[in-house]
């Protein structure tokens, strides 16, 4: 028996062939976590200066749209440009998008710039799965994606801290030209920390037809924010609809699938595990746009302080994730229903605790939210890479980032609909702010308990 199977714990990780990886992964994830928390920090003081308070939610749906995209394409611009230069040309696009928004002189041109970060964080993100995948061994993979989750603790320090002191003395597009700093020091850093790979030389067909698909029924998800009168909103929800399942149809059939052939699939740990990763990522999408700004109007929070109220949920997400990192297979099965069931408790709580007075008594239904996510998040993806076909193992890893962001731009769309019906329209008044608060938090708790019903479905096709 290998060495290499004996050694399970996290010095298994630090072996000097795989410090370059790890740095990729911490530095990768780190600003593009950093960056979701920062902005969740400064956007109330955003749309103070800019207006536009009807596209908060786009600032989301906008950067998760291109990030799908960039995932998807992120097998193509590999085999042709190397694993180093891919990484290098996502952190360099990510500080491009920042620049772009520093330099906003309307809500539109932030969620422009917001679509440009969003792709380069889509080819950081995903190549970090595809990463962890073929770096470690199978018996690490659960701790690598705990490494991933620490990358966001890290970012709960960073994040709130770079926001909410920038907005804190009006300056918040301080904020992103310090985010399009970060970005140019990773470019740096990753050139000389990662190796030259080699190219394959593959003409592989950049799936068009699939990505405008893809960011058509993301579109639609959004303009049913702001679309006029419950027929329309229907139809463009029917819409959204109908082209994710064109696509999944298209891909099936294609030569280069972006997706495991198997792909969402309700008898297979791979399609089942793709379901639930998209559940949780929706159910775990309010917090990250609309609680800051609940706990600056109903409790006079600046914007430091909310930021690191909602930082609550990330500190949950990375500590209940290296928590369970080295629970055995056998026993993670429970972590599957566990996990989705305390986030539809959490959200629950949000709803309920966010009008109470003092504010921090809202804290833990927030953190309660992240630690669910983190308690089954490694293991579901390491049923969706266990479970993969045979030639598909690579498509599989890359595959959990394309789902996971689909599900925040879904989550991100369906909680800015909700937050309008609400009221949350016409601008941050209290009354419907406090409406807001309320539902757009318990209307996600039917996301989480259909992620609770996947994890059983998971559960039962494993132990077969």
């Amino acid at each position: 028996m290998s060495e290499e199977t004996v050694e399970t714990g996290w010095n298994a990780l630090l072996r000097p062939a795989w410090l370059p990886a790890v740095a990729v992964l911490v530095g990768g994830v780190l600003l593009h976590s950093m960056n979701v928390l920062m902005l969740a920090t400064v956007l109330p003081s955003v749309v103070d200066n800019l207006g536009g308070a009807m596209l908060m939610s786009w600032t989301s749906s906008a950067f998760l749209a291109s990030s799908i995209v960039a995932a998807t394409c992120t097998g193509y611009l590999t085999s042709i440009l190397g694993a180093r230069t891919v990484f290098c040309t996502g952190a360099a696009i990510f500080g491009v998008g920042a620049l772009t928004c520093a330099l906003a002189p309307t809500m539109g041109q932030v969620v422009a710039g917001r679509f440009v970060q969003g792709f380069g964080g889509g080819l950081l993100t995903a190549m970090a799965y595809v990463l962890v995948r073929s770096t470690f061994p199978e018996h690490l993979w659960a701790r690598g994606f705990a490494l991933l989750s620490g990358a966001w603790s890290m970012s709960i320090l960073v994040g709130p801290l770079v926001g909410g002191l920038f907005a804190r003395y009006g300056d918040w597009r301080g904020a992103f030209f310090a985010v399009t700093a970060m970005a140019v020091v990773l470019v740096v850093v990753a050139r000389r920390a990662l190796p030259l790979s080699a190219t394959s030389g593959a003409s592989a067909r950049v799936p068009g037809l699939r990505v405008l698909l893809i960011c058509g029924a993301i579109a639609s998800m959004s303009l049913m924010a702001i679309a006029p009168g419950v027929p329309t909103k229907l139809l463009l929800l029917a819409g959204a609809i109908a082209a994710l399942v064109v696509t999944l149809r298209i891909d099936r059939r294609a030569a280069q699938p972006l997706l495991p052939t198997d792909a969402f699939s309700f008898g297979s740990l791979t399609g089942m595990g793709l379901w639930l990763s998209l559940l949780v990522a929706v159910s775990y999408s309010p917090l990250q746009i609309f609680v800051a700004i609940f706990l600056q109007s109903l409790h006079g929070l600046d914007p430091l302080q909310a930021g690191y109220m909602v930082a609550g949920a990330s500190f949950g997400w990375t500590g209940m994730s290296l928590v369970v990192a080295g629970t055995p297979e056998q026993r993670s099965d429970r972590l599957l229903v566990a996990g989705p069931l305390m986030m539809a408790l959490g959200l629950a709580g949000v709803a309920l605790l966010m009008p109470l007075k003092p504010a921090p008594i809202v804290f833990p239904a927030i953190a309660l939210v992240g630690a669910g996510i983190g308690a089954c998040w490694a293991f579901i993806a390491q049923r969706v890479m266990s479970g993969a076909r045979a030639g598909e193992e690579n498509l599989a890893a890359s595959s959990i980032a394309t789902v996971q962001q689909t599900g925040f731009a879904l989550g991100a769309a369906l909680s800015g609909l909700a937050a309008n019906a609400a009221g949350l329209s016409a601008g941050l008044t209290r009354t419907d702010v406090a409406a807001a608060a309320f539902w757009v938090p318990m209307s996600f708790v039917l996301a989480a308990l259909a992620a609770v019903v996947a994890g059983l479905r998971l559960v039962s096709l494993r132990q077969r």
